[in-house]
């Protein structure tokens, strides 16, 4: 049984991850740990199945939200998701085959590099590039989609966060218009882990429900603050959940526990 004051701690955790997630990505930095820490009687896989369902349904929320006023570049979108879709459950399939600590060091060290080319770059995603989505676009996409996708079903943490930069770095997106796009991305490496944990009975179904609706509840509001202060907002809180990232990853790293 789990007390009122956990399952309530839970979801404050999990909106703040909602609303973390949906405006610069990386929530489940924040919501994961609170699982850890609310279910230390299941397997990680467990952890992770439940989580996937509540950042799946945070995700829905945003993406509605973002559609009314972002306008997506589906010609680019639809390959990438659908790569990002298959490596994701590829990933899942093959967790036990990739040291996750080898991830980490790797991820660690992309965080640093993605905070000091943010911070230099100051023009940065303030400004939405009309690309010219051709062959090369699309299959540069299909490529950094499956990248990104194997990640998540093999590892996941900053997932969202990777994407957000890829599409102002590689495609000239401003920070709304990658926030959008990188939950779009996430719609199908969330889908497609859950097509492994389901099946699998790794997803608590109430607990899920509970966290899932908090991280709606947060999604909405990071939705909303994402539109209404625009890309230079998400840059500044993209900036500061970055330096969260590295300094979490790197306490993990010094100090395993």
């Amino acid at each position: 049984m789990h007390s009122d004051s956990a399952i309530l701690a839970l979801g404050v955790l999990a909106f703040c991850g909602g609303l973390i997630d949906a405006a610069v990505g990386g929530g489940g930095l924040v919501q994961v740990p609170a699982l850890l820490h609310a279910l230390p009687g299941h397997s990680l896989a467990t952890v992770f199945g439940t989580n996937k369902l509540a950042a799946l349904a945070g995700n829905v929320s945003s993406i509605f939200n973002y559609l009314k006023r972002v306008k997506i570049i589906w010609r680019l979108m639809l390959p990438t998701m659908t790569s990002a879709f298959v490596f994701a459950f590829l990933g899942a399939l093959s967790v036990s085959l990739v040291p996750k600590a080898f991830m980490e060091y790797v991820v660690f060290f992309v965080l640093i590099a993605m905070a000091v080319y943010t911070f230099a770059k100051k023009d940065l995603g303030r400004v939405h590039s009309n690309i010219q989505c051709g062959r090369k676009e699309i299959w540069l996409g299909i490529f950094l989609g499956g990248a990104m996708g194997f990640y998540d079903g093999v590892f996941g943490p900053g997932s969202g966060s990777l994407l957000l930069f890829i599409f102002v770095k590689y495609f000239g997106f401003d920070f709304l218009n990658a926030s959008a796009s990188a939950k779009l991305v996430n719609l199908g490496t969330f889908s497609a882990a859950l097509l492994f944990f389901i099946p699998s009975g790794h997803v608590l179904w109430t607990i899920g429900g509970v966290v899932a609706i908090c991280n709606m509840a947060g999604a909405v509001t990071g939705t909303f603050l994402a539109m209404r202060y625009g890309s230079g907002f998400i840059r500044i809180f993209f900036l500061l959940l970055l330096l969260f990232l590295i300094g979490r990853m790197g306490l993990a790293i010094v100090s395993p526990t």
